[in-house]
């Protein structure tokens, strides 16, 4: 039985790949592709700098190990080695905090804070407790660091070593109970007969004042209520302390269920809500640490705080109510001296972002700028979650900020005094990551200026004016400088190069015509064999006139089929017709496969993508599934007019949005889509989260019109084509429970040309080489059986 047993499982495993690859004639396998990274190299990531500018460290994974683990590039040698466990951890974080000298930084790590000699690169612990501190700024003018504990902010001397506890937050004071009349009355009257109990109130009443007068050395007592503190900081005096009171109000979670585990029990996992919650509360205070006042930030003076959505006029019978707008508030970010500081604060209903300017004496603020969207505030630099880049200029009187206001994400800066605007940056294209130069005289950013799908890395004057490209490598540029900003280490990539470690010396500190460096050859042998495609950025005219940019992979004419497959990216808000290597890498190698069969493979960046400004972005506003659906619509088209696309040989597939999208076209375009393959599909908006689904649809209750033209759980009798639904059983961002629902709704509606693979082990991003390897090999069975009549 043995001897039978061993080559029996090596036939069904051979048997297995066999039928993975039935009618496969790319010498490229699903089942190697689909290996990810241990088939294309580990890649390098997370580049940061010795403050001595000497050494690079990076994550990286050459040898295929079971995680990343951290590298150091020598400036002088040019040599690359690990870095061991207990040296790594023994480094200072990449995040750092520095004083305004720039001498010395703060940093936490593993839970304790450090002080960093930044010329020698030495850091010693200011703690080392089982507890968490976190947060760790400069405050006293330098003189001393705060941190967060437990809840409450303490202050660490650098010359002497004291630690100071500064504030004190008690859910409520614990005050004697107040006596009504009656008993007010037998209190004096008590008092009043008995000259023992006088004497005893006397001592009492002396031992309080000295206790009084001890408190009065401790931090004040500050009631929260119960709300949570969070955003705990010292101004660069010493002088304040803010902090924001949240109350978040009960949700009801939704339930995941994991049936494979290690206990054998089905194991529960409560996860997120569904849109519509009631919006979180935030308050923010001042604690005036000298004179031991508390006060709230007050904010009824911002404009439009009783502003009512343009979209409440389609329910003309239903009253609208938001009574307090103020949603997340981000900072403070202060001034030099903590005299100002500028707060960022987004209306909870993602329509607003007022920046403000912070009077910390009295807890009053200043409209500094009002940026207002009828869909949603966003865009690179402003904000989706939190709050937006921005800072104060060298002279402290001017501020720097990013806005859509002409429809691109800009730069700009602004007088605090007089509000004089002035745009250091325009035109069709988008700003990335803006930064001051050290000295501060100049900036550094990325922008996709020379072509939405081409970043490379700027300098400018700090008044605006002339740009400078520091980087000339067509892709994508992801820059950081070395502490004196000589040096540039590069993350980059192209469309068909994934992603290496590049060294450049900065143009603006160097003389001549610097040259890369790559440092790191992370590509495998197996990678390396193949001629992976470089696809051609090309656009098509939609519908509606509007120019839209996609990839187009073409076969060739010896094997080339006459059919097509649309890719549809996810996260709606993501760029993938782009010229650098796509974080849909499997998918990528998945298309060359699919040439190499005879596709014709599209993936368009549709309405709702990134990259292409705010009337783009903000395309899908009430109506997903409207123009980003009809944009893949209007690609087929162009296909079958352009490139000789049979019309019935067109298939669609995504994952996440993309899978959203592939219902809708699956349900509502059944005359352009044979064949469709949704991966962690949302089937209805409404059981979405909050965060995301708010911005762009507002919430069922309001606006139960855009959830229904939205959600393909209700367009479902359409489905006229071959759908294949794939989803994780443990997805805890777009719920299984999304496509139970909807595979309810195809029984009730008695389709029958519908199939469902679910993976048990596998949460919204598949982790298992595995587990893609079935789902990419029912996708491409799907289509050639369905486009191709191929079984």
């Amino acid at each position: 039985m043995g001897r039978f047993f061993a080559p029996f499982v090596l036939f069904l495993i051979t048997l297995n790949t066999l039928f993975a690859q039935k009618g496969n004639i790319s010498t490229l396998k699903i089942k190697d592709i689909m290996q990810g990274d241990d088939f294309v190299g580990h890649r390098p990531g997370s580049p940061y700098w010795s403050t001595d500018g000497k050494t690079l460290y990076f994550d990286w994974n050459p040898n295929n190990a079971m995680s990343d683990s951290l590298y150091a590039y020598s400036v002088a040698s040019k040599n690359i080695e690990k870095v061991g466990f207990l040296e790594a951890n023994a480094l200072p974080s990449p995040r750092l905090t520095y004083n305004q000298a720039k001498t010395e930084a703060v940093y936490s790590k593993n839970g304790d804070i450090f002080l960093l000699e930044t010329d020698t690169y030495q850091s010693r612990p200011i703690t080392k407790t089982q507890e968490r501190e976190s947060n760790p700024h400069f405050t006293d003018d330098g003189k001393s660091i705060a941190f967060v504990k437990d809840g409450a902010l303490y202050t660490w001397k650098i010359d002497s070593g004291l630690i100071e506890q500064k504030t004190h937050f008690v859910k409520s004071k614990n005050g004697e109970p107040q006596r009504d009349s009656k008993d007010e009355w037998l209190y004096q009257d008590q008092l009043d007969i008995f000259d023992v109990l006088q004497e005893r109130k006397a001592k009492k009443d002396a031992g309080e004042q000295i206790s009084k007068k001890l408190e009065a050395l401790e931090p004040l007592e500050i009631e929260t209520g119960g709300k949570q503190v969070i955003g705990l900081e010292m101004d660069p005096s010493g002088s304040y302390v803010t902090y924001i009171l949240m109350d978040r109000p009960d949700t009801k979670g939704t339930i995941v269920p994991h049936f494979v585990t290690e206990s054998g029990y089905t194991e529960d996992q409560n996860t997120r809500s569904k849109v519509g919650d009631e919006p979180t509360q935030y308050e923010m205070f001042v604690y005036d640490v000298d004179n031991r006042k508390n006060y709230p930030v007050v904010l009824d003076n911002l404009e439009g705080l009783d502003y009512v959505p343009e979209y409440t006029k389609d329910y003309p019978d239903k009253i609208y109510e938001n009574d307090d707008r103020i949603g997340y508030i981000n900072g403070p970010t202060w001034n030099t001296d903590g005299s100002k500081a500028i707060l960022d604060i987004q209306a909870n209903d993602y329509k607003d972002r007022w920046i403000v300017l912070l009077d910390p004496k009295t807890g009053t603020v200043e409209q500094l700028d009002r940026q207002h969207d009828e869909a949603w505030i966003g865009g690179p630099g402003i904000g989706r979650y939190r709050g937006g880049d921005l800072g104060w200029m060298p002279d402290d009187k001017k501020i720097w900020f990013m806005s859509e206001k002409t429809g691109y994400s800009h730069l700009y800066t602004m007088d605090i005094n007089n509000k004089k605007v002035k745009a250091l940056t325009s035109g069709a294209f988008e700003i990335f990551d803006v930064a001051l130069s050290k000295d501060k005289s100049r900036w550094y950013f990325t922008s996709n200026k020379t072509h939405p799908g081409d970043r490379q890395f700027y300098s400018m004057p700090l008044k605006g004016g002339k740009w400078e490209k520091l980087t000339d490598m067509i892709g994508r540029n992801d820059v950081v400088l070395s502490p004196s900003e000589d040096k540039m280490a590069i993350l980059y990539s192209y469309s068909n190069k994934p992603t290496e470690l590049f060294i450049k010396d900065n143009p603006i500190e160097t003389s001549g015509t610097p040259q890369v460096e790559q440092i790191t050859n992370s590509n495998t042998d197996d990678f390396n064999a193949y001629d992976w495609k470089d696809p051609e950025i090309i656009t098509f005219n939609a519908s509606d006139g509007a120019e839209v940019h996609a990839r187009l992979y073409q076969p060739e004419a010896s094997v080339k089929n006459k059919a097509a497959v649309i890719f549809v990216h996810g996260a709606g808000y993501l760029q993938n017709a782009h010229k650098w290597w796509s974080s849909y890498f499997r998918e990528y190698m998945f298309h060359n496969l699919l040439v190499d069969n005879g596709y014709t493979v599209l993936d368009i960046d549709y309405r709702g993508s990134a990259g292409y400004g705010r009337d783009w972005r903000t395309g899908i506003y009430r109506h997903m599934g409207g123009k980003d659906l009809s944009d893949q619509v209007d690609g087929a088209k162009m296909l079958m007019d352009e490139y000789d696309i049979d019309a019935d040989k067109i298939g669609i597939y995504g994952g996440s949005y993309g899978g959203f999208i592939t219902l809708m076209g699956m349900f509502n375009a059944p005359e352009t889509f044979s064949a469709g393959g949704a991966i962690r599909s949302v089937g209805d908006w409404a059981a979405y989260n909050h965060g995301y689904t708010a911005r762009i649809l507002n919430t069922p209750a309001t606006d139960s019109l855009a959830y229904k033209r939205s959600s393909p759980i209700y367009f479902a009798d359409g489905l006229e084509g071959d759908l294949l639904i794939l989803h994780g059983m443990v997805d805890d961002n777009v719920h299984f429970q999304d496509m139970v629902r909807l595979s309810q709704r195809l029984i009730e509606l008695g389709k029958e040309n519908w199939e469902m693979a679910v993976y048990p082990v596998e949460r919204h991003g598949f982790v298992e080489p595995s587990s893609w390897t079935d789902e990419y090999t029912r996708i491409f069975k799907l289509f050639q059986k369905s486009l191709l009549g191929k079984e």
